[in-house]
């Protein structure tokens, strides 16, 4: 399958409020723009999930907010993204930050959840669980709780022809360990990736 080698023009927008600014991309020039708004819809609507999950965890007060972006990966027709949220009320213990991803297609504007980045019917969960079950080992990462697997919707990103799962703070290790997170090579994956989906097409050697 032919892709496009070019990487997708990327613009930053301002969302802005009292006490709030946040920085998310919005993609433009697309050659599908039915794409375009796929995406960048989906992108809006990630930002706005983390402005309600700090909703729900910040107490009354004068909260202070602020988003970012990272590009992650923008080639081969495959764009991944990540989106942190970072919060502050005084009085309360410390500042807490949300992170969101989307991972897509720029060519269809499909987005993809872990599940599809597989074949139908792989193993994925374990063998993503195993690979993390090795690398927490062998970096001493403390837990919260003995680690079992991932959820099959674990949230993930794409960089660097890897496969990145990651944790929110509080979801595996203790705060202070900031964001878990867990590189695997595409080659590493390759007997059970989707061919036709990001894995494959990143892990094509050009």
């Amino acid at each position: 399958m032919e892709r496009n080698q070019l990487p997708a023009s990327v613009i930053a927008r301002t969302l802005t409020r009292p006490n709030t600014t946040i920085y998310y991309p919005q993609l433009t020039g697309l050659a599908n723009q039915q794409a375009e708004h796929q995406i960048n819809q989906s992108i809006v609507h990630t930002v706005q999930g983390l402005i309600r999950e700090q909703e729900r965890v910040q107490v009354q007060g004068n909260t202070q907010m602020q988003g970012s972006y990272e590009v992650k990966t923008n080639e081969r027709g495959i764009f991944s993204v990540t989106l942190s949220n970072f919060a502050y009320t005084p009085r309360m213990a410390h500042p807490m930050t949300f992170l969101g991803s989307l991972s897509a297609d720029i060519q269809t504007g499909k987005i993809y959840t872990l599940r599809e980045l597989f074949k139908p019917g792989s193993d994925y969960v374990r063998v993503l669980s195993d690979n993390i079950k090795k690398q927490i080992a062998q970096r001493n990462l403390p837990t919260l709780s003995p680690f079992t697997a991932i959820s099959p919707e674990q949230d993930f990103y794409l960089a660097d022809k890897s496969l990145v799962i990651y944790y929110q703070l509080y979801e595996l290790s203790p705060y202070y360990v900031g964001f878990p997170m867990f590189p695997i090579s595409v080659y590493d994956l390759e007997p059970i990736i989707n061919e036709e989906g990001p894995l494959g097409i990143l892990s094509i050697d050009v």
